[in-house]
């Protein structure tokens, strides 16, 4: 069933034309009861979309019962498709959506923005569903502080070192993750960070979404078994409280030294503390006597 689209006055003629500019324009992430009536409207009275693929798009558009120009403008748009959309925006409104979701979030959009506002033109933001948030909400991780990542990497080295930079803000750090990589990034942040809490968001306001919560290794476990599809937003929880008090991170150095070099001692605790690694190598050289 179609949702009623508020912006046709009762001879259902729509309202005039927006004015000429930019609008960022959310939409829904898998529920398309989800667009609010200010997106719709904005849809309704646009001149055209931008939008990442012409087929996602046109079938939000037919479920509004709407029909407009659709541009498309993704990963792989020129510079002179850019342009040709920006100077379009002087005399039109054209609306910048992405195939779910918030717009820029993950997306090559930025570009778009960036220099439709050095060409002087008018710019709005029409906030809506996002992955991302949605994850967040639902995951029961501390949400006071957090950390949006994108995508992990896909190779393995690359990976880990952006999950030991993420560990290191003292936030719940938020990814996006593919079905098939799932495993693989829930393995090596069972090897990189064991002790955090690890939660599993997908297919979020679909009808089979679920979230699960735990152990990044019994999570892997678990999709190990039972393979996860659709699209997946991964969430780790921030470590304990760590040691700021500098006589706290020269005994943590100290023991390290132990059975450490000063630089894998500096390592470790620049992962338990979340502490520069490199002022904590040289501190450990002071401590070992140079």
């Amino acid at each position: 069933m179609r949702l009623p689209v508020v912006v046709f006055n009762g001879a259902g003629v729509a309202h005039e034309p927006l004015r000429p500019g930019l609008y960022i324009v959310a939409t829904p992430i898998g529920n398309l009861g989800d667009i609010t009536l200010r997106a719709a409207e904005t849809l309704a009275r646009c001149g055209a979309v931008a939008c990442e693929d012409t087929r996602v798009t046109g079938k939000l558009m037919k479920h509004l019962g709407l029909s407009k120009p659709l541009w498309r403008y993704d990963d792989h748009a020129s510079e002179a498709d850019r342009m040709r959309i920006v100077a379009a925006m002087h005399d039109r409104a054209v609306v910048l959506v992405s195939d779910a979701g918030t717009p820029l979030v993950s997306d090559p959009g930025y570009r778009l923005v960036r220099d439709a506002r050095a060409a002087g033109v008018s710019i709005a933001a029409l906030p809506g569903a996002c992955a991302a948030i949605a994850g967040l909400t639902v995951s029961g991780l501390p949400n006071d502080r957090f950390l949006f990542a994108g995508f992990l990497p896909n190779k393995d080295k690359a990976r880990r070192e952006a999950l030991e930079r993420a560990a290191g803000v003292g936030a719940t750090a938020i990814f996006y993750e593919t079905a098939p990589r799932l495993v693989r990034s829930l393995e090596t942040i069972a090897q990189t960070l064991p002790d955090r809490e690890v939660s599993v968001a997908r297919e979020l306001t679909k009808l089979h979404e679920e979230c699960r919560t735990g152990s990044a290794a019994d999570l892997a476990a678990h999709y190990s078994a039972h393979p996860a599809k659709g699209e997946i937003v991964l969430l780790i929880g921030p470590g304990g409280d760590a040691p700021t008090d500098d006589e706290d991170i020269d005994a943590l150095l100290t023991d390290a030294l132990q059975s450490a070099k000063p630089s894998q001692a500096a390592a470790q605790v620049a992962k338990a503390t979340g502490r520069d690694r490199r002022a904590l190598y040289a501190r450990a050289l002071e401590l070992r006597g140079g």
